[in-house]
């Protein structure tokens, strides 16, 4: 057996035992994990091929040589980090099962981001999205109850996709998400949501769900759950559809919703535990949001620059 076999059977042996222990110790979601692990791929794929070595046997200098090429290629910085961050997480499992005694990935620093202000669509753009699906269609009235839920209860796509028929309680006025590392939390549904989910459910009942899709809320026409690609898509030609300039995603949804909450003078604990945040700080985000449109709407009636304009 060559020496590039060897090294690649030690990656993978390597990835499947790390993949088990993100699954099983760390309770990640499926799809936290499949992205670690391809990130680590590409880290194996750098590994193998350019410098034949094991798991075991690279150095900080040789993850410092794949970061470059991360940088080279055009990565943006957001997912240089993400992906540093995977390898840290990688080596300390390695160190864990005691098949290293450093972490060589311990002292490389993350290149620097800044502060990240999401894009935020106003009121009256997402009710122009919402108005935009055409209702006459199969699938409209189903498009129009998942931008209700992304908007009105702020929802990440992984988690509107899993939503399931079990998880509404709208009696009690909420609904169950299951999010990050399988945590749930109860978030209150909007009287909009609810009529548009009740509207869609009506037109689901005739509709046959595919095995292991019953309990699948948002189904597609072969009777399976959405994929967050397909919601994504939907959004992008909504968006073309309303002439929105804006870069938007289904994470849009979900800013545009905190954001209007702080604005609005909800109480900052309270949108943190909505949206599944772990830290307060992740949350703080959309109080930066809100100062920026408050300095811009001062700067923009201030008395100085009212004159400095007349004077021109």
């Amino acid at each position: 057996m060559s020496n590039d076999s060897l090294a690649l059977d030690g990656w993978n042996t390597a990835i499947a035992d790390f993949e088990s222990y993100l699954r099983l110790e760390r309770s990640l979601s499926g799809h936290s994990v499949e992205a670690y692990c391809r990130d680590i791929g590409k880290l194996r794929d750098f590994a193998v091929k350019t410098l034949d070595k094991s798991p075991t046997d690279l150095l900080h200098v040789d993850i410092e040589a794949f970061l470059a090429t991360l940088y080279d290629i055009g990565i943006h910085k957001r997912s240089q980090a993400r992906t540093l961050s995977g390898i840290k997480t990688f080596y300390k499992f390695l160190m864990l099962e005691e098949k290293l005694n450093a972490n060589p990935a311990e002292l490389i620093e993350a290149p620097k981001l800044g502060l990240y202000l999401p894009d935020v669509l106003s009121l009256k753009e997402i009710e122009a999205l919402i108005a935009a699906v055409d209702a006459s269609r199969v699938d409209g009235h189903r498009n129009r109850a998942m931008l209700e839920v992304l908007y009105g209860c702020g929802l990440r796509v992984t988690e509107l996709v899993g939503l399931k028929l079990s998880d509404l309680f709208f009696a009690d006025g909420f609904i169950r998400v299951i999010g990050k590392g399988d945590k749930q939390r109860l978030v209150p549904v909007g009287e909009m949501a609810v009529k548009e989910i009740e509207r869609y459910c009506e037109i689901r009942q005739t509709q046959k769900a595919a095995p292991k899709n019953e309990d699948i809320l948002f189904l597609s026409r072969n009777g399976k759950g959405l994929s967050r690609v397909m919601v994504f898509k939907i959004i992008k030609g909504l968006a073309a559809k309303i002439g929105l300039e804006k870069e938007i995603s289904p994470h849009t949804f979900r800013h545009s919703f905190a954001t209007h909450l702080v604005e609005n003078g909800a109480d900052l604990r309270a949108v943190q535990e909505m949206l599944g945040h772990e830290s307060i700080l992740t949350t703080e985000i959309y109080t930066h949001v809100n100062r920026k449109r408050w300095q811009a709407n001062i700067l923009r009636h201030h008395p100085r620059r009212a004159k400095a304009a007349h004077s021109k």
